[in-house]
């Protein structure tokens, strides 16, 4: 009981630095991206985007490994016989794996990306040149990104997330200052802002390196392969490639077609509607974070009920901290994204609604899979994933074909993201024998019901029409209240209201 304790203060600080670095990066990327948007305009925005999405096809190859690397680093700190040495012999490992995998990928890109680029995309003339430089700025940007994994991984797993909110200050900085750079620069904007980010990547790697050299004695590379390490990371990661590909293929496969079929400036709407959706998911994959570290750890302690109870706790949360934020921005969307930007593009409002939503359901999912990948048995369900992600990609493809509006391929990704949670489900129930009749009962129906009771409330409330920004966030304000009131009415149990209270009257003593 006293190891829970612990474990729950170590997730909710954990949590709050993560906050802390969300709401700051939050509020320089709002600014960013509206500078940003007004510098390149339209176009050359959403030719950012769509090339900056083509490179992350290629997540198909490293993101498995990725997966692998967090994993085994996790599991084995959760290992009641841990030693450095082990340690130091999967990140070794790891570090050589990604040099080895990002190679291969700019060999891959520098074959085929710059002839898909020139020939299949549809990008002007006279901004073809300019688009190349930025699939090479944006192939070194993802280069530098894959061989920090190894490094983030071990961050991660020593639940150290006051150092991503630490670090976080100094990338928010340099990219306000790229912001500012572009409007003073006299050279062409979409060349200079693509060189920027790859500079600001450098600059925050080399930082993570840095911290973990200094304060982690298993961040010593040693040469030599681990056979068995390797083979086992091997045969996980090849079949989590397999899962982890087709997420590819829908999420930057479908950024292609909506170019193919809308042209840079549907791109750019998606663009602008990715980047809400990252600033208010953030939030929760923040809160996931600070809990997915336990999640593995419980596994590899063998706490199966531990693990259990972690998994329903952070699925509901997850969502009620997602539902808080989702509702009162989709019912003033155009109001936010008027105030914002002032222009905005056509369709994006329909898109941040639909992707948010489309986030609301990803929140069940994410405990899920990390407790799967801790089990370490995931063929048959990385299998299914990737039936299900290609049949998505193919029906948007069909029915873009038709004629379509553009929203459908949101729509369609909804829908199969609810069948991906059934699977989920299952498997769960088969693998690690996670109570599915239990997690429905406490989580799901529960949810269900926060969602529906409060999106009433709300349709009932009057002043829909924003009339000033007072007004609005007058509004914002009832809305998150009606949630809250759901939420602690229907949506948590007595225990856990017994617990918030507890730590309230911890925290905030003056104040109860």
């Amino acid at each position: 009981m006293l190891v829970t304790s612990e474990n729950n203060k170590r997730i909710a600080k954990n949590t709050l630095f993560l906050y802390f670095r969300q709401i700051l990066v939050m509020a320089v990327s709002l600014y960013t991206v509206r500078v940003v948007l007004d510098v390149l305009g339209e176009e050359d925005y959403g030719i950012y985007n769509v090339v900056g999405g083509f490179v992350a096809l290629f997540n198909i190859l490293s993101g498995a490994l990725s997966v692998a690397i967090g994993r085994f680093i996790t599991y084995e700190m959760g290992q009641p016989d841990v030693t450095t040495l082990r340690l130091r012999r999967i990140f070794s490992s790891s570090l050589l794996i990604q040099i080895a995998v990002g190679l291969v990928i700019t060999l891959l890109i520098g074959a085929f990306g710059v002839w898909f680029v020139g020939h299949k995309m549809v990008i002007s003339a006279d901004r073809l040149e300019v688009a190349l430089y930025v699939l090479g700025f944006s192939t070194l940007s993802f280069f530098i990104n894959l061989l920090s994994i190894p490094y983030n991984a071990l961050i991660i797993a020593h639940e150290q997330m006051k150092v991503f909110a630490y670090i976080s200050i100094i990338e928010v900085i340099l990219k306000l200052l790229v912001a500012y750079l572009l409007l003073a620069s006299p050279v062409d904007k979409l060349w200079l802002y693509a060189l920027s980010m790859v500079l600001v990547a450098l600059i925050v790697r080399f930082t993570y390196v840095a911290y973990c050299k200094h304060h982690f004695a298993e961040c010593r590379f040693m040469w030599g392969f681990d056979r068995q390490l390797l083979s086992r990371m091997f045969a996980f990661s090849g079949w989590a490639f397999l899962g982890n590909g087709a997420i590819v293929l829908k999420d930057q496969g479908s950024n292609v077609l909506l170019n193919l079929f809308g042209g840079p400036a549907v791109n750019a709407a998606q663009g602008i509607a990715m980047q809400v959706n990252a600033a208010v998911y953030n939030f929760v994959l923040n809160f996931m974070q600070a809990s997915n570290p336990q999640i593995t750890k419980n596994y590899a302690a063998g706490n199966l009920e531990a693990m259990y109870s972690l998994i329903i706790r952070c699925s509901k949360f997850s969502f009620f901290i997602m539902l808080m934020i989702l509702l009162p921005l989709c019912a003033g969307a155009d109001y936010v994204l008027r105030l914002w930007l002032v222009d905005v593009p056509a369709h994006t409002v329909n898109f941040v609604v639909l992707i948010l939503m489309y986030s609301l359901v990803e929140c069940f999912l994410n405990p899920l899979i990390t407790g799967m990948l801790a089990q370490g048995n995931i063929k048959p369900f990385e299998i299914a994933l990737a039936c299900l992600y290609s049949i998505n990609f193919m029906a948007s493809y069909v029915c873009l074909k038709l004629g379509m509006p553009v929203e459908t391929v949101f729509v369609l990704n909804i829908v199969f993201k609810a069948f991906v949670l059934i699977v989920l489900l299952v498997h769960s129930r088969f693998k690690f024998a996670f109570p599915v009749v239990r997690f429905c009962k406490e989580c799901l129906s529960l949810s269900l019901a926060v969602f529906l009771l409060s999106a009433f409330f709300i349709y009932i409330l009057p002043g829909k029409e924003y009339a000033g920004f007072v007004f609005f966030l007058a509004r914002t304000l009832a809305i998150m209240a009606i949630i809250g009131m759901v939420v602690i009415i229907i949506g948590i149990t007595k225990q856990e209201r017994n617990y918030i209270v507890k730590i309230l009257k911890e925290k905030l003593p003056f104040a109860l």
